[in-house]
């Protein structure tokens, strides 16, 4: 074996969930960055979207402002209650081209901000390797205790990943009030019980490593697992709050990305979705 022996987090503990609502969770990665494009390290730093970035989150706008088109979102058809979003640049954007398909007010929450990564910000993940592999392969294979030098540590982006998702779950169960009541007696197996109650939902735009951190803490798993939930640019996940538990859903949808990925060019996928034709 190489390597130093892999850290210990305190014990998982799920995020505190009402078992008498029903809600669900959107979550949205931003689209590619410029940096992203030119394989820098992002963390806390503000880079824009690229121009394929911009195109990314216009498909991905188009897609949930239309949710039963085939193959069907798991998500309501009715109105999100907020859409929340890291502060930062690449985030706001993705999170302003939702807003506009779904005509939705904007609420950037600190706390969803992407992990500090001190020293490494701004620099080639080449350059990286050259100076400082054997850290960089540590915190690719055991990130907890292995964080950049002066970067932030996961049990601190736990914490605030935590807030976050407790304001987010707070302002979900009061828009749940006047609601149809979820029924503790319907099956937890899908397809049993009739269609679902009708239930408040919302959409998180957010960071690759902050949506990991806040996956874990959703489903109660340790930090260890960090690596365990990608987050693909511009891409879906559906995560249902039903009897006190998260219950995902779906995890990393990017069909709506599939006409970006023939070549480039108006020929052949068309123009990008545009605000007023959502």
């Amino acid at each position: 074996m190489t390597g130093r022996p892999a850290a210990r987090g305190p014990l998982p503990v799920p995020l505190p969930l009402p078992r008498d609502f029903e809600a669900t969770l959107v979550i949205c990665r931003h689209g590619e960055s410029t940096w992203i494009t030119e394989g820098r390290f992002q963390g806390a730093a503000d880079p824009p979207l690229s121009p394929h970035g911009e195109r990314q989150v216009a498909y991905l706008a188009a897609r949930l402002a239309d949710p039963s088109r085939p193959p069907a979102l798991p998500i309501p058809t009715a109105p999100p209650v907020a859409i929340w979003h890291s502060p930062l640049a690449r985030t706001t954007a993705t999170a302003a081209a939702i807003a506009g398909a779904l005509d939705m007010p904007l609420s950037a929450d600190a706390d969803l901000r992407e992990i500090g990564q001190g020293a490494w910000e701004g620099r080639l993940v080449a350059e990286i390797l050259a100076s400082d592999g054997e850290r960089l392969r540590e915190w690719r294979r055991s990130p907890l205790g292995n964080e950049a030098p002066g970067g932030e540590a996961l049990a601190t982006v736990d914490l605030r990943a935590r807030r976050a998702l407790d304001r987010i779950v707070s302002q979900l169960v009061g828009a749940s009030r006047g609601l149809d009541a979820a029924d503790p007696d319907r099956p937890p197996v899908i397809g049993y019980g009739g269609p679902p109650p009708a239930r408040a939902w919302g959409v998180v735009v957010g960071h690759d490593g902050l949506l990991r951190v806040a996956m874990l803490a959703l489903l109660g798993l340790p930090l260890e697992r960090f690596w365990t939930f990608p987050f693909v640019p511009a891409g879906i996940s559906v995560v249902e709050f039903r009897g006190g538990m998260a219950i995902v859903r779906a995890h990393d949808l990017d069909e709506h990305l599939a006409p970006l990925q023939a070549p480039a060019t108006e020929a052949t996928i068309g123009p990008a979705p545009r605000e007023g034709a959502l």
